[in-house]
């Protein structure tokens, strides 16, 4: 988890890195989550996203050891409604008491994921790789 505290990230540690909040097909795209998210993690359906937007990453390391720019736009998660990267989202840890986007929904559609669970730790490493942060 050290390469966390770094601009650098190895794709290796995915498996930690899974959020536990999802928008869900109820998204009426109101876009009051969106400005809410202290990592960028929310993004209008279809609009590509990066890593380096609203963090201080420079670059990420895939397993396999390439490396590409933080700033290469990645694909919309999803076409239809609005979205949470997992690999940026903190559940705001760090940041607030609670996920901000489930709390300004309208419609309550950002819930929790029962699939992708992280403890406080993995979170609050998170947000240490992500804003460039030194334990």
């Amino acid at each position: 988890m050290s390469s966390w505290l770094n601009s650098k990230f190895s794709i290796q540690n995915l498996s930690l890195l899974r959020m536990a909040i999802i928008i869900t097909d109820e998204c009426i795209n109101c876009g009051a989550c969106e400005p809410e998210c202290p990592n960028n993690a929310i993004y209008e359906n279809a609009v590509t996203w990066t890593f380096a937007q609203g963090t201080k990453l420079t670059e990420v390391e895939l397993e396999d050891g390439t490396v590409f720019d933080a700033t290469a736009p990645q694909e919309a998660v999803s076409e239809e409604f609005y979205y949470i990267v997992p690999d940026k989202c903190t559940e705001c840890m760090g940041f607030h008491e609670e996920p901000q986007c489930a709390a300004v929904c309208p419609v309550d559609c950002c819930v929790p994921d029962p699939d992708f669970e992280e403890s406080e730790e993995e979170l609050l490493a998170k947000k240490a790789w992500l804003h460039a942060e030194v334990a």
